[in-house]
């Protein structure tokens, strides 16, 4: 069910010149004024009561002027209804045809209009604005991201084999540490049992050259083992020296390309507002559906404009009182019972509109009479009433 316009009122053209009061006479036909020796125009004049009476029936009157065209209008467009409703039936179908299109193609603008935005608006002028860079921001990102991981992972492991190397170095000093103090206690072991040997042999007289040599034997082998251990954890600890060297090297050289690469993926996030490439690509693949509905959107208007023209052009053939109206009011041309709700509207409204123009009419006849009344009280304004009035009765067609 819809609204209707108004016809627009046409300007009046002609206004009524306000009159102020004369003082009021006395019984000896002066002025109040010139009775208290006042200077006249010394104290402010209030209107005429007849001149307030006639500015009531003039704002009485260009309400009912106004109630009037309303009805008029509201009329108009029930004869449009009645006009379509005699319509034939093959000319009618044809109209419903157009306006069963029209109605399709604004529930498809509207539900583009009502549709949640997936990115924001700032979002979508900066992809229109690097529109034809973006393809390539996205796969140089996604590439950049994929070597930042592998560099990453890469400098995980060289750190993890660095310091294994540098806890087999220090495991391995630790143990040459500990063969060297071995290796001194055996020799100062090795000499004290040599010295009790040679003390015995003497003391006891028996032949210690065996014992000697076995203690010496013992003890050489010994000293000759540790010392071959000491020497391979030196060799052991240079080669681990070198290794975690190495691994420094390479370390240094992949973080430097880590840092760079970092650094062009923190730039492009930062230029485009996004967390990674993954979010770059989706903002992309929804800023190309908005294009889409929005080039959508637009051949949507392209065809209800020429559709309206065609229901405008249709229906002027049937010299309606309003076309252009229907082209809002679809509905009521599909739907029979829509129909009868807009009929229903205006002809309430126009009764509203007929009960208030008794009333205005009324008000207007009751200032008159009032009016005739203080010509009765004040005999001698009878030319200024009637002047008053023949200026309503041009302005509003008011019989004076």
């Amino acid at each position: 069910m819809g609204l209707f316009k108004k016809k627009k009122k046409p300007k009046y053209v002609e206004e009524i010149l306000e009159f102020e009061e004369q003082a009021q006479p006395d019984e000896a036909g002066r002025p109040k004024e010139q009775n208290t020796g006042k200077p006249q125009g010394s104290r402010q004049p209030r209107k005429n009561p007849a001149m307030e009476y006639c500015e009531q029936i003039l704002t009485a009157a260009k309400a009912l002027e106004e109630t009037k065209r309303e009805y008029g209008t509201a009329t108009d467009y029930l004869t449009d209804i009645q006009t379509l409703e005699d319509l034939p039936e093959q000319e009618y179908a044809e109209i419903q045809g157009i306006a069963q299109s029209i109605t399709a193609l604004s529930q498809s603008r509207d539900a583009y209009v009502n549709k949640t935005k997936t990115i924001s608006d700032s979002q979508f002028a900066q992809m229109e604005q690097y529109q034809d860079q973006i393809p390539e921001v996205i796969n140089r990102l996604k590439s950049n991201e994929t070597y930042q991981t592998t560099v990453k992972r890469d400098m995980q492991y060289l750190e993890g084999e660095r310091e294994e190397w540098r806890y087999y170095k220090e495991t391995l000093e630790q143990e040459e540490e500990v063969l060297r103090k071995i290796l001194y206690i055996l020799a100062g072991a090795g000499m004290a049992v040599v010295v009790m040997i040679l003390i015995l042999g003497l003391v006891l007289q028996f032949d210690y050259t065996m014992p000697v040599l076995v203690a010496a034997l013992v003890v050489g082998a010994a000293g000759a083992i540790m010392v071959w251990r000491i020497q391979n954890d030196e060799a052991d600890i240079k080669k681990s020296q070198v290794n975690i060297n190495y691994a420094t090297t390479l370390l240094n050289k992949i973080s430097f390309k880590y840092v760079n690469v970092t650094n062009a993926v923190d730039y492009a996030c930062e230029k485009y507002h996004v967390k990674n490439s993954y979010e770059l690509n989706y903002i992309w693949e929804q800023y190309l559906e908005a294009v889409r509905e929005r080039e959508k959107y637009q051949r949507t208007n392209d065809e209800l404009e020429f559709l309206s023209g065609k229901l405008l052009r249709r229906l002027r053939g049937y010299h309606l009182y309003d076309t252009k109206i229907w082209t809002y009011q679809v509905k009521a041309l599909l739907d029979k019972k829509e129909m009868v709700e807009v009929k229903h509207e205006l002809l309430v409204r126009r009764q509203k509109l007929r009960s208030s123009m008794e009333s205005q009419i009324e008000n207007i006849q009751k200032a008159k009479r009032e009016i005739e009344k203080l010509v009765q009280q004040y005999p001698g304004h009878e030319n200024e009433v009637k002047e008053i009035l023949e200026s309503l009765e041009r302005i509003c067609g008011i019989a004076a």
